[in-house]
């Protein structure tokens, strides 16, 4: 491959700079150029507030275009982007900050009081891509001599011990899932697609955003997902990625009909289970079938359905080329999803013992996910050996929310588990064993709200007088996911 790094890439790819790589919700349009010298901009700007190579650049702010040239202007001067979700506590904020130690963070102006006391240098960001990020520097920028297998950027992923791990992604990394893709889902120039995504996560800030860069496509930028905004661009576009929610929402709109959608080529879901059911039902009245695929923040993308073939409910395809997909010990067909790719990831920031855990000696990554392959090589997923639980396509981790829990008035213990639901995928739902009298559901859910973003707080908290355990005492999550599977219990269309 010519390219050193993923901005050579992009500039090699980016065959015609006058064709339009971004429309934004707020009527401005940058063209592969312009937004090459916004990038250029901004990195100019970290520049002078001396960001060099190495380094990292926080970012909590609104989607905007400029906070998305953010990431290409950290790529093209070395250093790390860290992009947290807008949903984070100024508690949770604090231990990333902490952790990552970024030279620059960027936030909206009023986060900056409480930011400076743990950041030297603040610059700010709103959703029109106005601030003091934004200054009159110059579009050229000598980009650093980086690497294939220099680090670019940093996601945090948390754990089953509740706390969050950054996962150190390099240029190789993204250039080379973004380039698999590409191929896999046939994209080209002619494409557009819409991005309703959030940047904070892998899904938005890279699988999107990237395959459109290298296939030299366009992308309708909009803020947030709205299905009356989304349902009126489909006619002008080609492709969507999406969560569940996405779908589900889709199918409640009366304007997604067949002849609504018949210049659209894809639709693309990820980040969370999709129910078999909203496979069908979208396909039965659209006449697409939703193509589903499997990646992780440590790896983008493993596995996809085909493009040019069956795409199968319920699974998640087969492997992309150039990754390979194996299962450990399986009891039954069912084991342990392993992967191994130029896609996987370099490490953990600055924790070594907690790499070297999560890698077999052969340089296979063990994924925490269980699954099985059919007769046809599909993957489909059976479930989380480490209990994650995905909702609205964000991951939550039992162990951070039990751990406030616990520290509620009244509660002894608490498990916390996922269960269906037809509009986020899972819900997060508390099952805990409470002193005397039981705490007020609603006052529980209203203080953790204070403390947790709100796509974590638990939509029911449900008192027991005893968590189910095996013969060691460890709490069986099994039966509690069993025992309230129906909680949510979609409601069947009329």
């Amino acid at each position: 491959m010519a390219a050193t790094n993923f901005p050579t890439l992009v500039r090699e790819k980016s065959r015609d700079p006058n064709a339009v790589f971004i429309s934004g919700d707020d009527g401005r349009n940058f063209t592969y150029q312009q937004y090459w010298d916004l990038s250029g901009r901004l990195a100019n700007t970290l520049a002078a507030h001396g960001v060099g190579a190495g380094d990292r650049v926080a970012l909590q702010a609104e989607k905007s275009i400029e906070a998305l040239a953010l990431f290409l202007a950290c790529a093209r001067m070395g250093a790390m982007f860290l992009p947290l979700n807008t949903a984070y506590t100024p508690r949770e904020v604090e231990y990333f900050i902490g952790d990552a130690e970024p030279c620059v963070f960027i936030c909206e102006a009023e986060k900056t009081r409480f930011l400076s006391m743990l950041c030297k240098t603040i610059l700010t960001l709103d959703d029109k891509g106005g601030g003091t990020l934004i200054e009159d520097a110059p579009a050229t920028f000598k980009d650093a001599d980086t690497a294939w297998n220099d680090p670019v950027a940093i996601l945090y992923t948390s754990g089953t011990t509740g706390k969050s791990k950054g996962a150190v992604l390099t240029h190789g990394n993204l250039a080379s899932n973004a380039l698999a893709l590409v191929d896999a889902w046939a994209f080209t120039p002619r494409d557009v697609l819409v991005h309703a995504l959030p940047i904070y996560h892998t899904h938005g800030l890279f699988t999107a955003t990237n395959t459109v860069m290298l296939s030299g496509g366009r992308l309708l930028f909009r803020h947030k997902f709205d299905v009356n905004d989304v349902v009126s661009l489909l006619p002008d576009a080609t492709t969507l990625m999406g969560v569940p929610t996405f779908y589900t929402r889709l199918l409640a709109h009366e304007g997604l009909t067949r002849d609504h959608v018949r210049h659209m080529r894809l639709f693309i879901s990820g980040s969370a289970p999709l129910l078999a059911e909203t496979h069908q039902r979208f396909e039965a009245k659209t006449g697409h079938a939703i193509l589903e695929r499997y990646g992780m923040t440590e790896t983008s993308m493993n596995t996809s359905n085909p493009y040019h073939g069956v795409r199968r409910a319920g699974t998640v395809g087969m492997p992309l080329p150039g990754i390979e997909v194996r299962l450990a010990d399986p009891v039954e067909g069912i084991g342990m999803i392993e992967v191994r790719g130029p896609n996987v990831f370099q490490s953990y920031w600055r924790n070594p013992e907690k790499t070297a855990a999560e890698f077999r000696c052969d340089g296979f990554f063990i994924t925490g996910d269980l699954g099985s392959f059919d007769g046809q090589g599909y993957l489909t997923i059976s479930g989380r050996g480490k209990d994650l639980v995905i909702t609205g396509g964000f991951n939550v981790y039992p162990k951070e929310i039990e751990t406030e829990l616990d520290l509620l008035p009244g509660v002894i213990e608490s498990a916390v588990i996922g269960v269906p639901h037809v509009d986020l995928g899972e819900c997060v739902v508390a099952v805990i064993v409470a002193k005397n009298s039981a705490p007020e559901e609603h006052s529980m859910i209203a203080g953790l709200q204070l403390r947790l973003a709100k796509f974590k707080v638990p939509k029911r908290i449900i008192t027991v007088a005893e968590l189910p355990r095996n013969a060691m005492g460890k709490v069986q999550k099994n039966l509690l996911r069993q025992t309230y599977a129906s909680l949510f219990k979609p409601q069947r269309p009329v």
